[in-house]
């Protein structure tokens, strides 16, 4: 389940996930089933954890929070992109500017889970960072179990917004009110069989 992580953590990658990891790819066939709405509500969600964990060492780093935040606005229809593309881009500067790889991870799986609003392809990118400031945290004989429980946690997130994103009543930006758009992680998915 975790050969290629274990690869990649010999060769010393800083990233150590990656949409190809066997342990990922059940969740990833969840995301290709979702339409954009609740791929959105499901990255914000789960990017609040390792916003509080990041947070609690980094009180006074703010860039991480004012993604999630100006995302939301944005996924709601009261900004618009180069404001919330900015913010993004914030969250993923502070993992360069902080000395730290599991926390940098860190800020790097909220900025993808912001980005989720602008394209479905970024919804893995939440899993792909997060789990490898898990990793790095427990190391590479103590990591299975945690990563694994983050893995279960992600997919039922992913199934409870599959059941109640419509149910809420929300205001949301007319781009993510077309469902007849196709899921562009599908469309990766496929692409990617077509030319292996």
């Amino acid at each position: 389940m975790f050969s290629d992580v274990e690869i990649k953590m010999k060769k010393k990658n800083k990233l150590l996930f990656s949409r190809d990891s066997i342990c990922l790819q059940e969740l990833k066939e969840l995301i290709q089933l979702q339409n954009h709405r609740t791929l959105v509500m499901w990255a914000l969600d789960c990017a609040k954890l390792p916003l509080d964990k990041f947070e609690a060492k980094y009180p006074d780093e703010r860039r991480p929070r004012a993604c999630l935040e100006l995302c939301e606005d944005w996924a709601r229809g009261k900004i618009k992109m180069p404001i919330a593309k900015r913010a993004i881009l914030e969250s993923h500067a502070v993992a360069k500017e902080i000395d730290d790889i599991e926390y940098g991870t860190l800020c790097q799986a909220i900025g993808h889970a912001g980005a989720t609003i602008h394209v479905e392809t970024h919804a893995l990118g939440l899993p792909i960072y997060e789990l490898t400031a898990i990793v790095n945290k427990y190391g590479k004989d103590d990591f299975r179990e945690p990563v694994i429980e983050k893995i279960y946690y992600y997919y039922t997130r992913l199934l409870y917004w599959q059941e109640n994103t419509d149910n809420l009543g929300l205001n949301w930006a007319g781009f993510l009110l077309d469902d007849d758009k196709p899921n562009k992680e599908r469309l990766l998915s496929e692409k990617r069989d077509v030319d292996q």
